[in-house]
């Protein structure tokens, strides 16, 4: 099924400047994520990464290196946030498919192999198709019927001790200036539930990337800037409690919650990021229209 409405175009936006880069390379320690080992030296999770076709694995990230490069010039903060071992989950934007790569990217030259939900259709496009499966994709069949099926198997994949990387709104955002849109609630059933099954709260990490979406893909130069923050790990102890008297899934109301503080927080980082200010409420994607809380 087609994806209501269509992103807005690249010159909605603004390319990121040099000059904004130059700004938060004061306030942060920016690395390029398209090498091992950015930040201090760290151990690989071998385990982790022999269980997920290490070879195909090795080859799609060379291969997304070259490409990243070519096109852009990729710098981001935060990455050492990454854990070295656990189960972990991290919530992406998704402003173009660059968002699904630079995290990707991030977490594979961290030594870490997430799991990740991706929309179904990835799985049947040409090549690359394969090679997303091969390297952890997890098919998601949108519009299906089968949320409760894909939250489990999400729930699953944390409880097995594998990370988890999800894209909450769903598709690419709506928004016509390109914020983050309105999300499902599904990032938080997931969080929650896999909490209560672990006996702990299970580390939520925020990726936010900009500068891709004005990338023209047929002429991509010069090299655009973009910049991703991993986020510190996003609390939410007080939303477990009670967790015993649930039922067999946590409450809407508290998956709404956390999937509130996990948009409100990427709008955040985005303005930071950008340099400018995030415009009031959010853009919902049922209504096609910016709610003002």
């Amino acid at each position: 099924m087609v994806s209501k409405g269509k992103p807005s175009p690249r010159s909605a936006v603004e390319a990121l400047s040099d000059e904004q880069v130059a700004r938060l390379a004061k306030r942060h320690h920016l690395v390029d994520i398209t090498h091992d080992f950015p930040c201090d030296p760290r151990q690989a999770n071998e385990a982790e990464i022999a269980a997920q076709n290490p070879k195909a694995t090795r080859r799609l990230l060379t291969g997304c290196d070259r490409v990243v490069r070519t096109r852009s010039k990729v710098r981001a903060w935060g990455i050492e946030n990454i854990p070295e071992t656990g189960p972990f989950i991290t919530a992406a934007t998704h402003v173009t498919m660059y968002d699904v790569f630079i995290p990707m990217m991030a977490l594979f030259h961290q030594g870490r192999r997430p799991r990740y939900m991706a929309k179904a259709e990835m799985a049947s496009w040409p090549l690359i198709g394969k090679w997303f499966q091969l390297v952890g994709m997890q098919p998601v069949e949108r519009r299906s019927g089968k949320a409760r099926a894909i939250e489990e198997t999400s729930v699953d994949i944390l409880t097995s001790g594998r990370p988890l990387t999800v894209w909450p709104e769903g598709t690419v955002t709506r928004d016509p200036q390109k914020w983050p849109m309105s999300m499902k609630n599904g990032v938080g059933m997931i969080a929650l539930e896999s909490s209560r099954r672990l006996g702990e709260q299970v580390p939520l990490y925020c990726a936010v990337t900009w500068g891709a979406a004005s990338i023209n893909h047929w002429w991509p130069w010069p090299r655009k800037n973009v910049v991703m923050c991993y986020d510190a790990r996003l609390d939410y102890s007080d939303l477990l409690e009670g967790g015993e008297s649930w039922g067999e899934w946590p409450p809407d109301e508290a998956a709404d919650e956390l999937t509130r503080r996990i948009r409100v927080r990427m709008t955040e980082i985005m303005a930071e990021i950008r340099g400018i200010e995030a415009p009031a409420g959010y853009w919902d994607y049922r209504t096609m229209q910016r709610v003002v809380q």
